[in-house]
């Protein structure tokens, strides 16, 4: 059997001209590297909006030291560190063969925005095997300017200070939240735990993604929410089930307005309508990390108990299902097929998206400065201070 080579940034592999190259958003993989990974994290713009980039770095210190032992504890009970590098490495590897059953004979890179292996350590090793041909695919479902939209910035800026990069012929997927094999994928997973509850014709699907800040949406064009709704409804037509379904929110922080409904808020709603049994689907992420072993398998699992929900059934993230990798697949070969998209365009669909950094900043209550939800920045700040040291959730713990 042909051994399949997955690049990291500490493996070696053969030379070859097409490459795939998949970002994600990185995760500690031991108990000492929480703290550095919550500082790279809280100093992206894109991930917490400050009036201005001289509060980033204090802000990223502050955040990851006040927040990092509690953050330890989290990663404690899922093992004590991330398995989101794993995982991706074994999505990279079942990519690679489906690639070459369809005969593409790509080499796949693994590039995490905030930890190890780093988007520039995938970069620099894409240089040095000569890659001639790059398809650039978020492991996010939806567009976000806080995920894909952070790491289009970080390689934007890449490719415009380096000649060498420019010579690479490239193409950015922005999203594929509609795509047909990742929507079959999501149904297929949905429809093998409503199999397990007691009663799978009337178990309430419930789906929970990351949220971001209402601003994100209103003020910076981020067309996320719209992404996501229609995602929900477009699984649930493959699913094709009279289940009822309800979207909500999860990973709030600070005090800013997020998108609504909050995840714990609709669990107690649904228990208080006298909803019994729940069949969670975490929509926005396609591996298994913090967000789905910590927070919504043990926080968000008490709270329903505590509501008196008497089932609470998790859909599995798609990790390496044979479906979905064929859906990554299928999304690589049309990317080739298709005009090549350059970062420039990767702010599609919504023409007003707005990325960080803007050309100039502003104080006060004005959209130009898009500051937290129009309030006042620097008493925002203050709130979000107190709030750390009284110990609230953070996003991406």
């Amino acid at each position: 059997m042909k051994q399949v080579q997955i690049i990291t940034s500490d493996i070696a592999i053969n030379m070859g001209r097409l490459g795939v190259l998949l970002l994600n958003l990185g995760g500690p993989d031991k108990l000492e590297d929480v703290r550095p990974f919550l500082y790279n994290l809280f100093a992206d713009p894109e991930i917490i909006r400050l009036p201005s980039p001289l509060l980033q770095a204090p802000l990223a210190w502050l955040i990851s030291t006040l927040r990092a032992k509690k953050s330890q504890e989290n990663y404690k009970k899922i093992g004590g560190g991330s398995p989101l590098k794993r995982i991706t490495e074994a999505q990279a590897h079942a990519l690679r063969s489906q690639l070459q059953e369809s005969g593409h004979d790509a080499q796949i890179y693994i590039g995490m925005r905030y930890w190890h292996p780093f988007t520039e350590e995938a970069i620099a090793q894409i240089k040095g095997d000569k890659i001639t041909e790059l398809v650039i695919l978020p492991l996010y479902p939806q567009f976000s300017i806080s995920t894909t939209g952070s790491s289009f910035r970080l390689l934007e800026r890449l490719w415009q200070n380096d000649p060498e990069l420019q010579k690479i012929k490239y193409t950015v997927v922005p999203s594929w939240y509609d795509n047909a094999g990742y929507l079959q994928s999501m149904a297929d997973l949905i429809a093998k735990t409503l199999e397990k509850v007691k009663d799978p014709s009337t178990a309430h699907i419930f789906f929970s993604a990351h949220g971001v800040p209402v601003s994100y949406i209103e003020e910076a064009g981020d067309p996320y929410q719209k992404e996501i709704e229609t995602c929900a409804a477009l699984i649930m037509q493959k699913l094709n089930r009279p289940n009822p379904y309800k979207l909500a929110y999860q990973s709030r922080v600070g005090p800013v307005e997020w998108l609504q409904p909050y995840t714990d808020a609709a669990i107690k709603e649904l228990a208080q309508q006298n909803v019994k049994e729940l069949v969670v689907v975490p929509i926005s992420f396609v591996s298994e990390h913090i967000e789905t072993l910590e927070e919504i398998d043990m926080e968000y699992r008490e709270i329903a108990e505590h509501a008196g929900i008497t089932t609470f059934a998790r859909v599995p993230a798609p990790d390496t299902d044979g479906t979905f990798i064929k859906a990554l697949a299928d999304i690589v070969s049309k990317a080739l097929s298709d005009r090549p998209i350059p970062f420039s365009e990767t702010i599609q669909p919504q023409k007003n998206t707005k990325l960080y950094p803007q050309e100039g900043w502003e104080w006060g209550m004005t959209p130009s400065a898009e500051i937290w939800n129009g309030r006042l920045a620097m008493v925002g700040f203050l709130i979000l201070l107190l709030q750390l040291w009284l110990g609230r959730a953070l996003l991406f713990q």
